[in-house]
């Protein structure tokens, strides 16, 4: 693989950084000791400089109003809006396009993704299943009805489902293949309940009591769930790759400032060791993310399917963004859990993201599976 980027993706790299670099982290004080939600919206105004910086419209193609790029491109500014804890639904809308431009038929692409590339139309996707335990594509299923679909069950944690306009939605038919729904979030038969994400994020509860959508408005190509949660997962990774970064470097900040016995605590042994194994962590976590998202991005082949890359890459991002956030809060004594010092943030974020990713033992076994499919050598 090579690790070197395009210029278009260098370029969308230095874009997200102009527009992320007046952006406080969450822009909301003490949100994680509320018993509410952070806040009833995603960042409207964030959403719109990134719209006006052609940062919604990087996957889209060239005669959709967008730039044609790749899911590296995306990861890229993924990783910069994660550094910010960026409030805004721009894994879920990437990724949706992504899915959309290469899958949906010629008429709902030419409907739906002018407006996604302007930010005029905003794209969430349901991921998790009916209780985040299971195949998420279980937890609806879909039935033909004349030349319209009818979708029954509930998806649970949509981000921002509350306030996306449409939600991308897997769901199983009759013969147990999954198929792709774009549904209105107001529809006749969408229900939505609140539920709070363990970031304090807004999410809902999305039930669907025969629900009618028009074949258009439907993807029936089994691959097209395989894609769209490679690129989520993916994305996913690269969230947790910024966070962990800016996290670090915060670390960083304080121990060299930070006096004891008149030295800066980062200039003793064991501060510096821990600190050392974190940075080891985050190269491995942008390494197995780059190598994920090449393989996705490629469809290159190698010695395990691409599912094998993105089980490496979910290992390393799940572990890793943990063990960062934990090493700070140690490093940072006390002060790490003053609400008036974004870490306690980044600590909510980490855990959400470790909690979307899963459990390391689980992409191990997976991982392990594959191998026993796929003999290497």
């Amino acid at each position: 693989m090579d690790f070197t980027f395009t210029e278009d993706q260098q370029a969308a790299v230095e874009a997200a950084r102009a527009v992320f670099s007046g952006v406080a982290p969450d822009g909301v004080p003490s949100p994680a000791l509320t018993t509410g939600a952070v806040a009833d919206d995603f960042d409207r105004p964030l959403w719109r400089k990134l719209a006006d910086a052609d940062l919604l419209s990087l996957p889209i193609a060239p005669e959709h109003g967008g730039a044609g790029l790749d899911p590296i491109a995306l990861c890229l500014v993924l990783r910069e809006s994660a550094k910010v804890l960026a409030r805004v639904p721009l894994l879920e809308s990437g990724a949706a396009a992504l899915t959309l431009q290469r899958y949906a038929a010629d008429e709902l692409r030419t409907e739906v993704l002018p407006p996604i590339a302007t930010g005029d139309l905003v794209v969430t996707v349901a991921s998790a299943g009916r209780t985040g335990h299971e195949p998420a594509e279980l937890a609806v299923s879909a039935r033909r009805e004349g030349a319209d679909w009818i979708l029954d069950g509930t998806q649970t944690a949509v981000p921002w489902g509350s306030t996306a306009d449409r939600i991308l939605l897997p769901a199983h038919t009759t013969d147990g293949h999954a198929v792709l729904a774009l549904v209105p979030r107001a529809h006749p038969g969408v229900t939505l309940d609140d539920q709070i994400s363990t970031s304090g994020e807004r999410q809902a509860e999305v039930r669907l009591d025969s629900v009618r959508i028009s074949a258009r408005e439907m993807i029936d190509d089994p691959t097209a769930w395989q894609s769209l949660r490679a690129v989520l997962t993916t994305g996913t990774c690269a969230l947790a790759l910024g966070l962990g970064e800016r996290v670090l470097a915060m670390t960083g900040d304080y121990t060299g400032k930070r006096e004891q016995f008149g030295y800066p605590v980062a200039t003793f042994q064991a501060v510096a060791v821990q600190a050392a194994d974190r940075f080891i962590d985050l190269r491995a976590m942008e390494a197995t993310l780059w190598q994920a998202a090449w393989r996705i991005t490629t469809d290159a082949p190698g010695p395990l399917p691409a599912a094998g890359d993105i089980a490496v890459a979910k290992i390393w991002a799940s572990e890793g963004v943990r063990r960062v956030v934990q090493t700070a809060q140690h490093l940072h004594g006390g002060f790490g859990a003053d609400t008036d010092y974004p870490l306690h943030r980044y600590h909510a974020w980490a855990k959400q993201l470790e909690l979307s990713l899963g459990p390391a033992a689980a992409h191990e076994e997976a991982l392990g599976n594959l191998l026993a499919s796929h003999p290497l050598g």
